[in-house]
């Protein structure tokens, strides 16, 4: 009876280095609306979604809306060239709402008052990969840190105001 357990872990312990090797992975580097660079996000293609680890500095206290948007463009100073939400499956924005969230729709963040985000955040509505939902269709896609919080529900965007820092997904090499 111990035979099959130990079998299954050694196969699993084996396959773990090639797993690894084959996993999908992005980065974004977050600039200012002055071009400056603030902080970077890593992204990794998971069986139950895509985890995002977020690091950004000098924003202001509070709570801030994190989306994806459906273009990979930070022009500053506005970052509107990052179009709106990412929704490639035309659903409505919000978490709240009957027909939403848009796969671009984040939980809110939280900015301490020392002005760092820190996050780690899963979305399972994306993908790094090729397909419905992936993050490199033909023009890319970008993350922005919004000045208010998101509220779930207005539309299209949840009322969260301007745009402070924006980072173009890119894939890794």
């Amino acid at each position: 009876m111990i035979r099959p357990l130990v079998a299954t872990v050694l196969t699993a312990t084996l396959a773990a280095p090639v797993l690894a090797q084959d996993m999908l992975t992005a980065r974004a580097d977050f600039v200012n609306s002055d071009g400056e660079e603030i902080g970077t996000a890593a992204l990794s293609e998971t069986p139950s979604g895509v985890v995002i680890n977020v690091e950004v500095t000098g924003l202001p206290a509070g709570e801030h809306g994190f989306h994806i948007h459906q273009t990979g463009s930070c022009e500053t100073p506005d970052f509107q060239s990052a179009g709106g939400h990412y929704a490639p499956r035309g659903n409505q924005h919000g978490f709240l709402v009957e027909g939403g969230p848009h796969a671009g729709d984040m939980p809110n963040q939280f900015i301490q008052e020392d002005g760092i985000l820190r996050a780690h955040i899963r979305n399972d509505r994306v993908t790094l990969g090729e397909g419905e939902g992936s993050l490199f269709d033909e023009d890319g896609s970008a993350f922005i840190i919004h000045a208010n919080p998101d509220d779930y529900q207005s539309q299209p965007s949840g009322d969260a105001g301007p745009r402070l820092a924006c980072a173009v997904i890119e894939k890794s090499s």
